[in-house]
């Protein structure tokens, strides 16, 4: 018998790839949110016995695929966040939606020092102020994500 709740998870972290990869307007490109990394933190501050750093490993392997990027350096940036997410899951529950998205920020930056790290190291990329736009608007978007993705489980009682 197909049961949604047994999925949801995975559909919605394939919807965050789908909406990763999905071609945008030049001029709104620059401020596309890390889909991805909103919805696996939701996943691994709500479930984290579920969602952890092999979810993230896996899941930063194929966003390389997908983007084209040298195979590695997404998932490590994404592993980074999420042990740090995983570590202190506790604590991050209890702080209120907009506490938690200026922690998203931050983690979001990390990520994306990471990724910038690691392409220096491997190509001759120069650091750009446009690299931290995904940032900010993750930061405002993610209040939306927490609730639609908390509704969403507690409809249909993922646990």
């Amino acid at each position: 018998m197909f049961q949604l709740r047994h999925y949801l998870i995975g559909l919605s972290i394939l919807l965050a790839l789908m909406l990763q990869i999905m071609p945008m307007p030049i001029l709104v490109d620059p401020y596309r949110p890390d889909w991805l990394l909103l919805v696996i933190a939701y996943w691994c501050l709500a479930l984290p016995n579920r969602v952890s750093i092999g979810v993230a490993f896996f899941n930063g392997l194929i966003l390389d695929i997908l983007l084209g990027t040298t195979l590695g350096v997404h998932s490590l940036a994404m592993t980074v966040v999420v042990y740090i997410l995983a570590v202190n899951y506790q604590r991050l529950r209890n702080y209120s939606v907009w506490q938690q998205a200026i922690i998203v920020g931050v983690i979001g930056a990390l990520y994306h020092l990471v990724i910038f790290w690691m392409l220096r190291l491997l190509t001759d990329v120069d650091f750009q102020f446009e690299f931290l736009w995904p940032v900010f608007t993750g930061m405002l978007i993610w209040p939306w994500i927490f609730g639609l993705l908390r509704k969403l489980r507690r409809q249909f009682k993922i646990t």
